[in-house]
């Protein structure tokens, strides 16, 4: 049994034969419900594709892509590892390897691969949920479509943080002298499959009452999401079209956001729903940044210091990339720590599933009477001023 395989150096353009240019291709084996399959990940120079493939289909695919569209193949099955090495001339040589595993141990865990059965999710398979069924997730009969896998583990994954955070909300709400009720925007909320599922969450698992709005840039997903709220009849629940660093929510105090999300905002829109929060004195924030590009451009428009301790660091694109994007999470957790709050960085999801796997959770510190939370003002990390950049999270308004 195939439990993994790495497919790596294309020979030439592939944007014919697979539809992008793919330059690897990692396959997993994962058990669920519904039986084995396996999870692709394909990388081009730029972005991450999924997709699913039936336990039947694997050994065809492999023999389609070994020695003709990639050059390299790293095969594991239960009892060896197996190479596939193709040269200029066409001829793939085939090295095998036993794969030494004690007796008793786990297979799946040797090879680096989870092959366990599905977890208990919060929104479980086999009990139909409307929003999912809607949204082509799940049949009408509860089962998880095999090719939406992922997405429903990453709202399960999503509902586990609000499962967590929901009580502490409530908890800054009782002390603030307010009633229970739950005051949420979502920011960039795209297509909302984590919007309409926090709202199924509080309503109908938690039965607690909430206001939810979505926004997004895209009038046609605003209106899509809007008419999918009218068919379900779901209440306190609406979405608006606009941008989050122009949004304005009345200042009234019944209005102001308990919890503010933002699932991969690009670039300073998540910058923006971070300031928007700490502005309004949101109580949480749950944030999964993406397309971290404001300090790596910044840092590419300076060039590379030779005198710097991290010249290293900044010199390969590639590398100065995932700096610049770890680096910019790093500067928001920081500023919000120094605007009243208690910051973790947490993995979202696998890395398997998506590289964009942080979510920045934040929770207000209780505010003693008559004092409001501390100002970021003044108080920037020396980084910043030795990197000569300028985050938009350190700056003023």
């Amino acid at each position: 049994m195939i439990l993994s395989a790495t497919l790596s150096k294309p020979s030439g353009s592939l944007e014919k034969a697979l539809g992008r240019d793919y330059i690897k291709i990692k396959i997993n084996f994962q058990n669920s419900k519904e039986g084995g399959s396996y999870f692709l990940e394909m990388f081009t120079k730029t972005q991450v594709f999924h997709e699913h493939l039936k336990e039947s289909e694997i050994d065809d695919y492999l023999e389609r892509n070994i020695g003709t569209n990639f050059k390299s193949c790293v095969i594991k099955t239960t009892e060896k590892e197996i190479t596939c090495l193709t040269n200029k001339k066409g001829k793939t040589t085939r090295l095998e390897k036993p794969l030494n595993i004690k007796a008793g141990a786990d297979i799946g865990a040797v090879a680096g691969i989870n092959t366990s059965a599905s977890k208990n999710y919060i929104l479980s398979e086999g009990n139909p949920v409307p929003f999912l069924v809607f949204l082509g997730i799940m049949t009408d009969d509860g089962k998880v479509i095999s090719k939406r896998y992922d997405k429903f583990r990453q709202i399960n994954r999503f509902l586990e943080f609000i499962d967590d955070i929901i009580p502490q909300i409530l908890k800054l709400k009782k002390e603030n002298g307010e009633d229970e009720k739950i005051k949420i925007i979502d920011f960039g909320c795209g297509k909302s499959y984590l919007t309409f599922a926090v709202h199924y969450y509080l309503t109908q698992i938690k039965k607690l009452p909430c206001q939810i709005e979505g926004l997004d840039i895209k009038k046609d997903v605003i209106d899509y999401c809007n008419d999918i709220t009218k068919k379900l009849n779901l209440k306190n629940l609406h979405f608006s079209c606009g941008h989050i660093e122009d949004y304005d929510l009345s200042k009234e105090k019944e209005n102001t956001p308990d919890l503010i999300i933002t699932l991969h905002a690009c670039d300073t829109a998540t910058d923006y729903a971070l300031k928007y929060a700490v502005e309004k004195n949101t109580k949480a924030i749950l944030s999964v940044p993406c397309c971290q590009h404001q300090i790596n451009t910044e840092l590419s428009k300076k060039g590379t210091n030779k005198d710097t301790v991290l010249e290293p660091l900044l010199k390969w694109g590639l590398i100065r990339e995932k700096f610049s994007s770890l680096l910019t999470d790093a500067l928001r957790g920081q500023w919000l720590e120094k605007s009243g709050y208690t910051v973790q960085m947490l993995e979202f999801i696998d890395e398997e599933h998506t590289p964009k796997n942080i979510l920045i959770r934040a929770v207000r510190k209780a505010v003693k009477a008559g004092k409001d939370n501390q100002s970021a003002d003044g108080n920037k990390p020396e980084i910043i001023s030795y990197l000569g950049i300028t985050p938009e999270i350190w700056k003023k308004d």
